[in-house]
């Protein structure tokens, strides 16, 4: 199967967490700003993006729990440029405002790495890295509190 259609399954039959925060996210609803669910960026389909601000979303089950592909995808996808924040399914079910809130802020700040392809920062790459806080989240289902680990 190939990325677009896979991609275009993924939209048809999102899980209830993703649904959740797409009724906040699409239309503009969070700000004004623009968001873009199950999106291609190289070999990789994103739950959610805003490409202006180079964010993206990931709505995590139980099965990313220490996963390595994640830990794979988000090197590359920071090496892109792009900044990672993953919610566990659980935490937008139950404190859906407060994802809200730390979405909203990661949008208003600016990317710590600027976008290679527009050719700033290049040499600036590695001078915060790390540096922008990440929403906490507990590793595997039920209720949050350990800090995300990069």
């Amino acid at each position: 199967m190939d990325h677009k259609h896979f991609a275009r399954q993924l939209r048809r039959n999102m899980t209830d967490a993703e649904r959740m925060l797409w009724q906040h996210l699409r239309a503009h609803r969070l700000g004004g700003q623009k968001f873009r669910r199950q999106q291609l960026l190289g070999p990789y389909v994103l739950d959610f993006v805003h490409f202006g601000a180079r964010l993206i979303i990931e709505a995590d089950g139980g099965q990313h729990s220490e996963s390595q592909h994640d830990a794979l995808r988000d090197a590359w996808l920071k090496g892109q440029g792009f900044r990672v924040l993953r919610f566990w399914n659980n935490d937008i079910l139950l404190n859906t405002e407060g994802v809200l809130a730390v979405i909203f802020e990661a949008v208003g700040s600016p990317s710590p790495q600027p976008s290679p392809v527009k050719g700033e920062g290049a040499l600036q790459r590695g001078a915060r890295s790390g540096a922008t806080p990440l929403p906490t989240r507990e590793r595997g289902r039920g209720r949050g509190g350990k800090p995300l680990q990069e």
